[in-house]
């Protein structure tokens, strides 16, 4: 069907379960996967160069997967931090369903498979990181950043992996844009036709210059 997409909150294409191995956080796995989610058959790319590129985790805090799809972010945060708090979060049901699976599958007692609205209002982020939904459209996109970004908590980053050819450039120059003062945006990495773009949050906003050693760390 075309309206059926993997932002679809509840998919009608056939779920088709199916076993997948990964390597996540340094670990050999078999996932569960299944049709009418994001990248059902592999590690996308995508989220290949955001984990090649993005540095260690935080040791602990409340985490952000947006769009967590079938977990593979979720999963290695809660892995690589376990007295951390993963919120994974995502509007496609099945895709929730395959992230709590999977976490169960592993022991993980820290990830919180929920939609947006299930996420308490007063819960803010030590990291955000995620290969977000760039098909839903640019103004539904917008808004969901929109409504996250500024959840950071105050010296606190989103790493975000967006493909090329698909706006990571205007992307860039969006968040550039909209979230100023109090944050800095930048291009971290690129590979295989990815962008990994950083958005730093310094304050809210900061009512004095930003620490010119802390602007160095920001642009590693």
């Amino acid at each position: 069907m075309p309206s059926d997409h993997y932002f679809s909150a509840a998919p009608a294409s056939a779920e088709n379960l199916k076993t997948i191995r990964v390597q996540l956080a340094g670990r050999d796995l078999q996932l569960t996967t299944a049709g009418g989610v994001f990248s059902p058959d592999r590690l996308d790319a995508g989220t290949a160069v955001l984990f090649a590129n993005m540095p260690p985790l935080p040791p602990g805090g409340d985490f952000l997967d947006l769009g967590c799809g079938w977990g593979p972010i979720s999963l290695t945060m809660a892995l690589s931090s376990p007295h951390a708090r993963i919120w994974a979060v995502d509007v496609n049901q099945r895709a929730l369903d395959l992230t709590r699976r999977n976490a169960e599958a592993l022991g993980l007692t820290n990830v919180n498979a929920v939609t947006p609205d299930d996420v308490p209002e007063d819960v803010v982020f030590r990291t955000i990181r995620s290969n977000p939904p760039i098909r839903v459209g640019k103004n539904e996109l917008h808004s969901m950043l929109e409504r996250w970004i500024p959840r950071l908590d105050e010296r606190s980053d989103a790493w975000l992996v967006v493909q090329r050819n698909l706006g990571s450039d205007s992307l860039q120059r969006w968040l550039t844009t909209t979230f100023n003062p109090g944050y800095s945006v930048f291009r971290a990495a690129t590979g295989r036709g990815y962008r990994v773009l950083k958005v730093r949050k310094h304050g809210s906003p900061p009512t004095e210059p930003v620490d010119v050693a802390e602007r160095a760390e920001d642009q590693l």
